[in-house]
């Protein structure tokens, strides 16, 4: 300060010393409304998640649940107008927190089961019996399909040489933008044909898919092992409202990696059946959960943004060279379009390689 004196005068000095002073003042205020907009974002992101999941309960929503969550939505409202009447702020804080507490136990309280009035398409979970290299799939679903929802439900058990597999191929299915999409995995044992794979809801009678329910512990998982000329063609050829845009890729990666990641998945399958568990809109959905899959094999990827939008994993897969190479991404993805190639094939015996022509 000394040094300072000598070179500024003391009016100087005194103009700069509350030049500091208001500054730090500035700096504290706005420290401290964004300290109270953090709470306030918190406290509404906490207070929508205990509304949803009181409202939706465990697949059933009474006049209890809605009067609940009612309740917690009008106390999560007077708290946020607690933080502007700041003498009101503890009183309402600790009434909210027993009660977010009271809902958050009974929330996780909520368990899966395998024992609902399934619809018909997901009333049969899938199973795999292992002999040696040989693995018989069981409950494989080959439905003959009118439309959408009018169909013949047919299944079938086949087995297959795990050492047989030749490669592994990906399915991407868009209805709504390039960012949101459904994936499939199959498995292309050469003559022995191919197995798809469907990570999916398994919805009780009556019961729509919701995107926001998908967050509140609203549907079993279920992994549809099935025929293409089931899963493939039911969005290719039948899914009108809204229509859905099918593409397929194989993926370059090693026989060895693509067996592993078949036993994980038959693995996971069986678990399944034993022990249920709960689908997830954002945590394990059918892209997420291909990914925690791939953890067995030496070729999983980092995560990334475009595994949770799903409608860029393909692109993700061309960038980490698990797609061929030779084209440009937007070639290859012209070439993967299958939908032309799939309603001619419709419910011919070689629909699967009709579908590959391309390749």
């Amino acid at each position: 300060m000394a040094a300072i004196s000598k070179v500024l005068s003391k009016p100087e000095i005194q103009w700069l010393s509350k030049e500091v002073r208001a500054a730090n003042m500035l700096l504290s205020e706005f420290l401290k409304n964004l300290f109270t907009g953090f709470q306030v974002l918190i406290l509404i992101v906490f207070t929508a998640w205990g509304v949803f999941a009181v409202y939706y309960g465990d697949s059933r929503t009474s006049w209890g649940q809605v009067s609940v969550a009612t309740a917690f939505g009008s106390l999560g409202l007077a708290l946020l107008f607690g933080f502007i009447v700041s003498r009101w702020r503890i009183q309402w804080l600790l009434g909210y927190l027993m009660l977010f507490i009271g809902i958050l136990i009974w929330w996780l309280g909520i368990v899966p089961s395998n024992d609902r009035i399934w619809r018909l398409d997901v009333a049969r979970l899938p199973y795999a019996t292992f002999n040696g290299d040989n693995v018989t799939l069981h409950n494989i679903r080959n439905f003959n399909y009118l439309s959408e929802f009018v169909y013949q439900p047919a299944y079938y058990t086949k087995s297959f040489d795990v050492t047989k597999l030749e490669g592994v191929d990906l399915f991407v299915f868009y209805w709504t933008g390039p960012a949101i999409a459904h994936t499939i995995m199959s498995f292309n044992f050469g003559e022995q044909g191919h197995l798809a794979v469907s990570i999916e809801t398994r919805n009780q009678l009556n019961e729509e898919y919701s995107t926001i329910k998908g967050f509140f512990r609203q549907y079993e998982l279920i992994y549809i092992v099935a025929d293409e000329r089931d899963v493939i063609r039911l969005r290719t050829n039948y899914r009108k409202n809204p229509p859905e845009q099918g593409f397929l890729y194989p993926l370059t990666g090693t026989k060895e990696n693509g067996q592993r990641l078949l036993l994980e998945y038959l693995k996971k399958i069986n678990q399944l059946r034993e022990k249920p568990e709960f689908y997830n809109t954002l945590l394990d959905n059918c892209t997420v959960a291909i990914w925690i899959r791939s953890w067995a094999t030496s070729e999983n990827l980092p995560f990334s943004w475009k595994i949770l939008l799903s409608g860029y994993l393909p692109e993700y897969l061309y960038e980490s060279h698990l797609l061929e190479q030779r084209l440009p991404f937007t070639e290859l993805q012209q070439r993967a379009f299958i939908n032309p190639a799939a309603r001619v094939a419709d419910q011919a015996p070689d629909f699967s390689n009709k579908v590959r022509a391309r390749y």
